[in-house]
């Protein structure tokens, strides 16, 4: 199955576990970004993915594209143009001290290439599901464009489409954020946000309270009319243990396990649980919820953006088989 992501693709630039950006003498180099991270994921299973992006010309923005296609992700669709890197600085929590990420991304190859420089129609000849996040809208104009041009396309050919909300707060306001977001809702059919996150639009946090999460998830798709609204939940033990799960509406409301980790790199892992979920409801299994969810929690075992792994990995997950392989 085809599937069709856009948003900007960053450098990732990380000190040593243990060690705090302020007292680094390296830095380990790895790229990503929220809507390529699903992509990547979604390889993995076995679909198509198509990721639309422009990179900087000259050897960044081509690492930045082999790290897509090793993943397996189809890169005829990325621009390269005069411009920089958007990059960001990623500490890693542990124990009682909160992991923080430092955005340098302003002006960025990606937020000043128009939306009019990309070849809409090609992209998504034969696509079935169109992904993006409400970060890009966050990037400037150009990308704001972009992000509506490809909703609109997508529900014109008739493809079913996902946002997750992301709300980043360094990048804009809280009420531009929502405008914005409102204008693309009309275009979405399954809206993605966190427990917390809620509050963005006006409705109440479900925090990690499954009855207040079936709340949010049903004032949500009743205000916008999404066909599905799905929320992960996250119980923050410290900065190296949670508990994650999730809960989906659609025609009826299910809810996951919940999956206990040891936190190894928490980045993107509302990443992987989008790419499940949208596998799963495209691919018709029937607890579409938990795969998301054993996605997220199994995303939080690896260091690095993305996840990319057979579906068989993550059935393992949630049979609870952790067994070693031989």
């Amino acid at each position: 199955m085809k599937i069709l992501t856009l948003g900007e693709v960053l450098l990732r630039l990380t000190p040593p576990a243990g060690t705090r950006l302020a007292d680094a003498e390296s830095l380990s180099v790895r790229f990503g970004g929220s809507e390529s991270n699903v992509a990547a994921a979604l390889s993995g299973f076995g679909d198509r993915a198509v990721h639309l992006t422009a990179l900087p010309q000259g050897e960044i923005g081509q690492a930045a594209e082999n790290s897509l296609r090793r993943y397996g992700v189809d890169t005829r669709f990325i621009l390269k143009r005069e411009g920089r890197m958007g990059a960001y600085f990623y500490e890693p929590g542990a124990s009682l001290r909160a992991g923080r990420v430092i955005y340098d991304r302003a002006r960025s190859v990606f937020a000043e290439t128009p939306a009019s420089a990309y070849a809409l129609s090609e992209a998504l000849e034969d696509v079935a599901h169109v992904h993006v996040s409400g970060i890009t809208p966050a990037l400037g104009p150009h990308a704001a464009e972009l992000t509506q041009r490809v909703l609109m396309a997508a529900k014109a050919q008739g493809c079913t489409t996902s946002f997750d909300l992301n709300y980043r707060a360094d990048l804009w306001t809280r009420t531009a954020a929502r405008e914005a977001f409102e204008a693309l809702f009309p275009y979405v059919d399954l809206c993605i946000a966190s427990s917390d996150g809620l509050d963005l639009l006006g409705i109440q946090n479900g925090g990690s309270d499954l009855a207040a999460c079936r709340n949010g998830a049903e004032e949500l798709k009743a205000r916008y009319g999404f066909r599905w609204a799905a929320l992960t939940v996250r119980e923050s033990i410290s900065a190296s243990e949670n508990r994650l799960s999730g809960v989906l509406l659609g025609e009826t409301f299910t809810t996951s396990p919940a999956f206990s980790v040891e936190i190894l790199d928490r980045v993107g892992g509302g990443d992987a649980f989008a790419a499940g979920l949208i596998h799963a409801l495209l691919h018709g299994f029937g607890e579409a919820i938990s795969f998301a969810a054993a996605c997220n929690a199994l995303k939080h075992t690896l260091y690095g953006d993305c996840m990319c792994v057979p579906e068989e990995e993550v059935f393992a997950v949630l049979r609870g088989d952790t067994r070693l392989r031989r």
